[in-house]
């Protein structure tokens, strides 16, 4: 069989959870199917240094997709040519599909924050996400989800038909791990000063609701009077720099340190030194980085709303992510029980063997079964 892979959305530099989850997805799909020949489609050109396995037929096609009139030059004109000269059997793609081709269509995760989030969106990305998002869906032969939450979504706002969609619980890379005394009070005293504190990781930009975060932050320091310090690390992402501004006027900046563009091994390093993960977007359908502070026994504070809770279930501390005094209520909660932080972390081991058993009781990727007549 012959898939055709839709990478552009990894080469923009889109930052945060749910793109890194999406790309591991993209990746391994050639690596953990070596019988099928996939053709990478990509609308940026391919550094060098890169080295595909043998069954990866790399493609570059221009121009670069980056707002809604590429966008639709590049699904509609550029992606079925494409299709038809690699003789393509199926064409798997994140966010968008093609409304011009034939060959059958896997959407994996397509885009609803649109939906909860409007004001994110300039009047074009907006205008284009209402006029095709319905298209794309019915479009396409089969969709992809990692939670529950996502398909309830795509049933609730569309109709979609239920056994159009499926749950795909990916696996989580392990780049988190727990550490020992030791080892935690090197990473407090290399990034923190040598004090305890709490993190956040993921893109790095106001749309992660972090301004919250940095009210919740002040409530907890005017109460507690602790040395605490909050740690914010990940890729920069919309806004990044006006954020930075704004931090720059922020009364507890001393103790707030931004870290960007780590490696993922170093932020895995943070993420297990912390005290607590405070995780609080206001929309989020994938998991991945709250199920890294539980791989690295590190207690979670996260939103009430979205695929959070599906994902963390009792092993975590649970906020509206529309009231920082409910995060810092949290935030204080945990700091002065130690035995609450301690049950946390031990519910997140239990949780972590549920989201194992998730994903290995749903059907197999392998082989594309959803696609047979």
């Amino acid at each position: 069989m012959r898939i055709a892979l839709s990478i552009h959305l990894f080469t923009k530099g889109y930052p945060g959870d749910e793109h890194d989850s999406l790309f591991d997805f993209f990746l391994n799909l050639p690596l953990s199917n070596p019988e099928h020949t996939f053709i990478l489609i990509s609308d940026t050109h391919y550094p060098p240094s890169l080295v595909f396995p043998n069954n990866v037929i790399p493609v570059f096609i221009g121009p670069e997709a980056k707002n809604p009139l590429t966008w639709r030059i590049w699904y509609n004109l550029k992606i079925p040519l494409t299709l038809k000269r690699y003789k393509a059997d199926i064409f798997i793609t994140a966010k968008f599909c093609s409304l011009r081709t034939g060959v059958p269509q896997l959407l994996v995760d397509p885009d609803l924050h649109f939906i909860h989030q409007p004001s994110i969106l300039n009047k074009r990305h907006l205008h284009f996400y209402k006029k095709y998002t319905l298209r794309f869906l019915n479009k396409c032969e089969a969709i992809m989800v990692n939670s529950m939450f996502s398909k309830k979504e795509l049933i609730h706002h569309y109709h979609i038909e239920e056994s159009k969609i499926s749950v795909f619980f990916p696996d989580v890379a392990k780049d988190s791990m727990p550490m020992n005394y030791e080892e935690r009070e090197k990473i407090k005293e290399k990034y923190a000063d040598g004090n305890e504190y709490f993190i956040y990781n993921g893109s790095i930009t106001p749309r992660q609701n972090l301004k919250s975060l940095l009210k919740a932050f002040s409530a907890f320091k005017k109460r507690q009077k602790s040395s605490m310090q909050l740690l914010i690390t990940g890729k920069p992402g919309a806004e990044y720099e006006e954020w930075l501004t704004t931090l720059k006027h922020y009364r507890f900046q001393a103790e707030v340190k931004v870290l960007d563009n780590l490696s993922k091994n170093e932020t895995g390093k943070i993420v297990a030194g912390a005290y607590a993960m405070v995780y609080t977007p206001f929309y989020q359908t994938t998991y991945n980085t709250p199920m890294q502070a539980l791989i690295g026994e590190v207690p979670l504070i996260v939103s009430e709303i979205g695929a959070l809770p599906e994902a963390c279930g009792d092993a975590a501390l649970y906020s509206d992510p529309g009231d920082f005094r409910t995060i810092a209520e949290k935030m204080m909660l945990l700091f002065k029980d130690e035995r609450l932080r301690k049950d946390l972390i031990q519910r997140g081991q239990a949780q972590l063997k549920n989201i194992e058993a998730k994903r290995e009781s749903i059907p197999s990727f392998h082989g594309f079964d959803f696609f047979k007549s």
